[in-house]
C-alpha cells in the first residue's frame, strides 16, 4: 500500500511545483523553472499527494519530437525521500510516454544512480540535438553543465 496517489497537475498546483523546484535548485539538484514555464507546461506535470492531500512531488514529461521525450522537473519533498515517490513519478512519465508511442525518453540529471535503478542508461547529450540545440543553449549552465544524459528504450 503507498501513502501517496499520482495525478495530473492543476494550474491550482503551480505554486506548490514552483516552490519544490525552487528548493532543489538553490541547492544545486535541479534547474529552476519560472511562474511562466510551469503554467505553460502544466499539461506535461504530474504531481504526488500524501494520502492527507500534501503536495510531495511532482514530475513532467515533455515530448521533445516524434519519438523522443524527457523526463524533467522531478522533484520531492525531502521528507518523502526514499520511499518511492521518485521512482513512482519517474514510472508516471515513462507510461505516459508509452500513450504518447515515443521511442526514448531521457532526462539530464544531477543523479543518474536513481534513473539507472529505473532502468535508464548513461547516455550522451549529443544523442539528443532537439534538446541541446533548442533549449540547452539558453541555459546559462549550458557551456559548464554538469548534468549527465540518461536514457531509456521503450518497447513500442
Amino acid at each position: 500500500m503507498t501513502d501517496f496517489s499520482i495525478q495530473p497537475a492543476k494550474l491550482e498546483h503551480v505554486d506548490q511545483i514552483v516552490g519544490l523546484i525552487k528548493y532543489w535548485a538553490e541547492l544545486g539538484q535541479l534547474l529552476d523553472r519560472s511562474q511562466v514555464e510551469v503554467v505553460d507546461s502544466i499539461r506535461d506535470f504530474k504531481i504526488a499527494l500524501s494520502t492527507n492531500g500534501d503536495f510531495v512531488g511532482c514530475s513532467s514529461l515533455h515530448v521533445l519530437g516524434s519519438d523522443v521525450a524527457e523526463v524533467r522537473s522531478l522533484a520531492v519533498d525531502p521528507t518523502w525521500q526514499a520511499k518511492g515517490l521518485g521512482a513512482a513519478l519517474v514510472e508516471s512519465c515513462i507510461e505516459d510516454a508509452y500513450t504518447y508511442d515515443v521511442d526514448r525518453v531521457f532526462a539530464l540529471t544531477y543523479q543518474p544512480g536513481f534513473f539507472e535503478k529505473q532502468g535508464f542508461s548513461l547516455a550522451n547529450v549529443m544523442d539528443f540535438p532537439e534538446k541541446v540545440w533548442n533549449e540547452c543553449v539558453r541555459c546559462p549552465f549550458f557551456s559548464n553543465c554538469r548534468e549527465i544524459a540518461v536514457v531509456l528504450e521503450l518497447d513500442n
